[in-house]
């Protein structure tokens, strides 16, 4: 008897929309989300750590096989909005069979595609050849609580840099304050990442918290020649999953 072959699938924890993206360059855009199960980092504000903790969520109820044939039907059917692959950390997945049937649906698209990512993987040509698909990279600060050597992968922020001079990444940093700017310059300068792909989002799950940290941001960031980024999804939907 042949063995059982499965359909390529994907490990997810929720998809969602049509909603609006609420953060980086695309704040506001009309979006799609599929959220991808499992993390390489343990940041200790994280707001989706059911989609990775397995000590506080049980991740077999969390995370669920979807194949890949299932997620092309659910975006083609809204073909108006761009499509937001997050996490969890999305390019843990890269080598899988899922990932690479997920990017040849979406080579065959004209819609755009945003892949969000801690900063600590090397994209794949996979994900490279994807041609309408940017990175929003959100490199972790110590504010985050891991090790340096944990969140800060030389060779796979040097690769997202290079990628931001060719318009195809751009980099978001979540402050706490105005102290975490400084963490911020060192490696805007250490990997030579351009100030017009450079994003300072506040830290915060309640639209209180969210803007009175963007308030003590605000100046110190526009004297960079950074960009200022809210959250607009928990302005609006403060604690609620899915939007």
């Amino acid at each position: 008897m042949s063995a059982l072959v499965l359909p390529p699938s994907l490990p997810v924890v929720e998809t969602f929309g049509p909603t609006v993206q609420g953060e980086g360059p695309s704040a506001g855009r009309l979006s799609l989300f599929l959220r991808l199960g499992g993390c390489n980092l343990r940041c200790t504000w994280c707001d989706t750590p059911y989609s990775w903790d397995a000590k506080r969520f049980d991740l077999r109820k969390e995370i669920t096989r979807v194949p890949v044939v299932d997620l092309a039907e659910w975006a083609a059917a809204h073909p108006h909005a761009l499509v937001v692959i997050t996490g969890g950390e999305t390019l843990l997945h890269q080598k899988t069979d899922g990932w690479r049937s997920w990017m040849a649906v979406l080579r065959h698209t004209t819609r755009r595609v945003e892949v969000e990512t801690n900063g600590t993987i090397v994209p794949q040509p996979v994900t490279l050849g994807v041609p309408r698909l940017t990175f929003n990279i959100s490199p972790k600060l110590a504010n985050a609580g891991d090790d340096e050597d944990r969140r800060i992968v030389p060779e796979a922020l040097a690769a997202l840099a290079e990628l931001s001079h060719r318009d195809r990444a751009r980099f978001k940093f979540v402050a706490t304050g105005p102290d975490d700017l400084e963490e911020i310059a060192a490696l805007v300068e250490r990997f030579h990442i351009p100030p017009h792909a450079v994003w300072v989002m506040p830290e915060g799950t309640t639209a209180e918290r969210t803007i009175d940290v963007a308030r003590s941001l605000a100046e110190h960031v526009i004297g960079q020649n950074w960009n200022l980024s809210m959250r607009q999804h928990v302005l609006l939907w403060p604690g609620e999953r899915n939007r």
